[in-house]
């Protein structure tokens, strides 16, 4: 099943159920948050819509994705992991520093959710100094889940999946890390691709609660990676049950992978700006690459083998204030 947010000028929009395609929609009545925290009395009808809709009982309306807010317009919490470990030796090796993580717990932070920006929307940008980044990334969203569930139980728990456009300003991220309190001005609102889908839409491609997908990323048009989802060292069954360990988390917490990251990253290019330059510093003493300016674009989408619409393209323009 597959699931977006029709932006009716309200907070959170109204849930709509989209044709497999991504080419239809039809409306469910609803929020999605208030799906995710009703979802044993909303699935059966939101399955009931998707197949009438796939097998053209109902015809739907177009879907035009301009029309589409993120899946969750805002959320109660947004918690970002870092599990890649490919990008995580990689910026370790360039900046000198190891971080240190307790056996058997993923890196994660609690960032910004109360703004996940549209994946058609320009992205305001306070200053071009700030080091602005893009970070492909794959998610997850949550019903309510009980605090110190086991992986295998929190597997129950991922009602959704999705895919983050993680902006990041560079400039302030290392020293808003060393002060021991994490990130406030280095992490502005994320972006997030217009459809949520259920595993069972992803089918084969979600293996060990991961997506098994490449993220294809264009930097003003020009490839730029194409890194394979799969190679996460812990499975977002292991990032839910690692959120729960001391909390319960509400419906509608949205759980990120971090940047998504090959070991093969001279081959398949990276899914930020950042790596690549990591990349340039080893091979060639310096980071040539700099990062984005107001008017650049990044598009970033994944398909399936088959060239099939996955979670629907992210294609955004970095902005000034005001303009």
């Amino acid at each position: 099943m597959k699931l977006a947010t029709f932006n009716n000028n309200t907070a959170d929009g109204q849930l709509v159920v989209i044709s497999n395609d991504g080419t239809r929609f039809a409306p469910a009545g609803t929020s999605m948050q208030a799906a995710l925290e009703n979802w044993a009395s909303f699935e059966a009808s939101l399955e009931a819509i998707s197949t009438a809709l796939n097998s053209g009982t109902l015809a739907g309306q177009t879907v035009q994705t301009t029309e589409l807010c993120a899946p969750l317009p805002r959320a109660w919490q947004w918690l970002d992991g870092s599990v890649y470990k490919s990008h995580a030796d990689l910026m370790g090796a360039v900046t000198g520093m190891e971080v240190k993580t307790l056996e058997g717990r993923p890196l994660m932070y609690q960032g910004m959710s109360d703004t996940f920006l549209s994946a058609t929307a320009d992205v305001p940008m306070a200053s071009e100094a700030d080091g602005i980044d893009f970070e492909g990334e794959f998610g997850i969203i949550v019903d309510d889940v009980p605090m110190g569930v086991t992986p295998e139980q929190a597997r129950q728990h991922i009602k959704l999946i999705v895919q983050i456009n993680d902006w990041s300003l560079r400039a302030y991220s290392g020293p808003e890390i060393s002060t021991g309190f994490g990130w406030i001005h280095a992490k502005p609102p994320c972006s997030v691709a217009p459809f949520a889908v259920t595993p069972e839409e992803l089918g084969e491609h979600w293996e060990n609660c991961q997506v098994q997908l490449r993220l294809n990323i264009e930097w003003n048009g020009k490839k730029f990676g194409h890194a394979h989802g799969g190679h996460m060292q812990y499975g977002f069954d292991e990032l839910v049950a690692h959120a729960a360990r001391t909390r319960n988390l509400v419906a509608g917490t949205v759980i990120g992978s971090g940047t998504v990251s090959n070991y093969e990253y001279r081959e398949v290019g990276s899914s930020c700006i950042a790596e690549r330059r990591g990349i340039e510093l080893l091979d060639q003493g310096e980071a040539k690459t700099g990062f984005m300016h107001y008017g650049d674009t990044v598009r970033m989408e994944a398909r399936t083998p088959d060239d099939q619409v996955v979670f629907g393209a992210i294609e955004q323009k970095v902005t000034q204030p005001g303009s």
